[in-house]
């Protein structure tokens, strides 16, 4: 992987991780459209500029994140993010073996388009309209909608968004809970895959392979830069869209991109 490669990636994962479309599958695509080799230092780096996306979220919304004096925000994230760490570690091998598949990928990403027209219909009496008023119960609820996401191509946001939409938020503050949540959960599924995590080719654990040489920590830094720059712009683009459309475009797109993604991988690669 070159730095042009390396600084698409990166503006793939701050467009698309916020928002209901699905990073990794994008991603997939992009790097089999450029001839990408999947090899660990790519997987890792894939994962590893998850953490620019965080920091894009603890930025725009600070205040959140650095108010002490309201220590149940914490508690209500922590909890919520327990299913995802537990079953995350559990099946961490199927999803790598998923991953080298983008067939079922974009058939989920279909799927999971047609979803998205008929959510605001179907959630219609929202009576959650704060982050205060989220109980810890129904955080830990849309902790186990987030976990539908393991399944690539579900898009961790769409998962967490419609959970909290079905725990009675309003989609804007649903899609906020979601953001919020994503941190504790892409913070430690990066902290995972950079300090814990042996890959199976090197058999280096990620630091390793980002230590190993200087052209892995460049694209490592350069690569964060740019997904936490984008990332920035994607989730204000995405909260005004929402506000004002809902959630059908983005089931449209998926569609979209699901069915190209399908021809693509059946009959042009």
């Amino acid at each position: 992987m070159d730095l042009i490669q390396a600084i698409l990636i990166a503006i793939v994962e701050g467009l698309t991780e916020y928002i209901p479309v699905s990073s990794t599958g994008h991603m997939i695509f992009l790097s089999s459209y450029f001839g990408i080799q999947e090899d660990d230092f790519v997987k890792l780096f894939q994962v590893s500029i998850q953490f620019g996306a965080i920091l894009a979220v603890v930025v725009l919304y600070w205040k959140k994140f650095f108010d002490f004096s309201k220590f149940n925000f914490y508690i209500k994230l922590a909890c919520a993010v327990v299913p995802a760490l537990i079953l995350g570690y559990i099946f961490d091998d199927y999803i790598d073996a998923v991953l080298g598949n983008p067939i079922p990928i974009a058939i989920v990403l279909i799927l999971g388009g047609f979803v998205l027209l008929f959510i605001d219909k179907y959630f219609q009496n929202p009576t959650v309209t704060t982050e205060e008023e989220i109980s810890i119960k129904k955080a830990v609820t849309i902790g186990f909608w987030q976990c539908l996401a393991m399944m690539p191509g579900t898009s961790r946001s769409a998962a967490s968004i419609i959970g909290g939409m079905q725990q009675g938020l309003t989609r804007q503050t649903a899609a906020e809970f979601s953001f919020f949540l994503a941190v504790p959960t892409m913070l430690a599924v990066t902290c995972y895959s950079v300090f814990l995590k042996t890959y199976n080719d090197s058999q280096l654990k990620g630091y390793e392979l980002l230590m190993e040489n200087g052209e892995n920590l460049k694209l490592f830094l350069i690569g964060n830069v740019i997904a936490f720059i984008v990332s920035i712009i994607a989730i204000k683009f995405f909260i005004g869209v929402i506000k004002k459309y809902g959630f059908k475009p983005w089931g449209w797109y998926r569609i979209v991109a699901g069915s190209l993604l399908l021809v693509y991988f059946i009959y042009l690669k």
